[in-house]
């Protein structure tokens, strides 16, 4: 039989200590794996079945590179808020100490800045009594901060702490930093493990079928939507206009309109639209608001930013800084309408730090507890430079160099189909 094309994470030596689970839970994994592609077009290149690529499962194994009662953990978050940060530390929290043992877990406070000594955040020690009720809020513990920081001093940091592991939890500026970091500990030869629990409430990194809090974020859109619905039908004309997050990607945007299914126009950056001229937005909403007398659009953060004279500056963590399309739209829509001598009344609704800071819903908690017991098992195990993540409904460990651009919409997928026939706005709305 062909020895399976696993793609690996770095492991920082050999696994030489017995795994302390060995009789809490049903059996153990190695060398097993979660093909990398998902549909025919991904295998045809493929002249026999052992060329596939396939992702090496998560889950316990049975010998570790770290001896647990001698490893200190340390956990950060960075970037913006989302669903589901506290209930990935309590994970990381519960699992390194009550299924490893491990010396000592430290949180460090406000991101990577918690690392540099010149900001004097000093680490709190986390233990299952003071992370027992963490997920039952929202935000994080830990606070948190933007931007990368001298990887130097994040090294001189972890030695001074002792710290063995390090979780890094946050989108694709943080697990960057982390790569950085796992090169600097090579240079010093330094086996120090890190590992990365992918965060973004957009869901758009690269081969993770869903990110954490995402499903929360839809879940919240749903009562928004409806009230925008019913604004819209209580005023002659009237537009519910909601703006959602999705700065480069539409998954919010689309899924919410799918979820509630009263949405009329749903506007997302992978699909351009113009919003003048005969086939252009605003005509169609128009036609929408003639037969209907009422309409509800959901707008992604990033759709349309080539409506607006381009911006070069960018936030800490590097994003290109977004216009504020949800304006636009208010004003275009207003301004139309007045010139089509025809009455509207617009309902305007930005709910984004709202759904950012709620407590993450049942399934979210629930995955974010595998992540962070699969994450702490991955390390453990010393395994490295990589982030544990969902794909193909099962969980596994992507080599941090492997995560590629956004996560995007295709227009032409089943899913696009999908919102184009809930919402039944035309599938091009861009002048000829």
């Amino acid at each position: 039989m062909n020895e399976l094309k696993i793609i690996k994470a770095e492991e920082l030596g050999p696994a030489q200590y017995d795994s302390p689970l060995k009789g809490q839970i049903s059996r153990f994994y190695n060398g097993e794996g979660i093909s990398a592609g998902d549909r025919t077009k991904d295998f045809v290149q493929y002249e026999k079945i052992a060329d596939i690529e396939f992702f090496e499962l998560g889950g316990p194994r049975e010998k570790l590179f770290f001896n647990p009662k001698e490893v200190t953990v340390g956990i950060v978050t960075c970037g913006g808020l989302c669903p589901g940060l506290n209930d990935v530390i309590r994970a990381l929290t519960f699992c390194s100490l009550n299924s490893y043992g491990v010396k000592r877990v430290l949180g460090f406070k406000y991101g990577y800045e918690g690392l540099v000594a010149k900001y004097y955040h000093y680490p709190i020690e986390l233990t299952t009594d003071n992370t027992d009720d963490i997920h039952e809020k929202g935000g994080t513990i830990l606070r948190s901060s933007r931007g990368q920081q001298d990887t130097e001093e994040i090294i001189n940091t972890l030695l001074h702490y002792g710290v063995n592991i390090l979780f890094t939890i946050g989108g694709d500026g943080t697990q960057r930093g982390s790569r950085d970091i796992v090169e600097g500990l090579k240079a010093r030869n330094l086996p120090i493990a890190v590992v990365g629990i992918p965060k973004t409430i957009d869901n758009d990194i690269s081969l993770i079928q869903r990110s954490f809090g995402f499903e929360t974020a839809v879940e919240a859109t749903w009562d928004l939507i409806t009230n925008a619905h019913a604004e819209a039908k209580a005023f002659r004309n009237g537009v519910g206009l909601v703006k959602l997050m999705g700065r480069q990607s539409g998954w919010i945007a689309a899924s919410a309109a799918l979820a509630n299914c009263n949405v009329n126009f749903c506007l997302v950056p992978e699909v351009p639209f113009d919003l003048h001229g005969p086939n252009g937005f605003l005509f169609h909403l128009k036609q929408r608001l003639k037969r209907k007398e009422h309409a509800v659009v959901v707008v992604a953060e990033g759709a349309g930013q080539y409506l607006f004279e381009q911006r070069t500056d960018t936030d800490k963590s590097g994003n290109k800084r977004l216009q504020d399309v949800g304006d636009l739209l208010n004003d275009e829509i207003d301004r139309y309408f007045k010139s089509e001598k025809m009455e509207v009344n617009i309902k305007y609704f930005d709910p984004s730090y709202n759904i950012r800071s709620r407590r993450a819903n049942a399934n979210d908690s629930m995955y974010c507890l595998r992540l962070g017991n699969n994450a702490v098992h991955a390390a453990m195990a010393g395994k490295t430079n990589m982030i544990v993540g969902l794909h193909h409904d099962r969980l596994i460990h992507v080599p941090i160099s492997m995560i590629g651009p956004r996560k995007t919409i295709d227009p032409q997928s089943w899913f696009w189909q999908t919102v184009l026939q809930t919402t039944l706005q035309p599938a091009n709305m861009i002048n000829a």
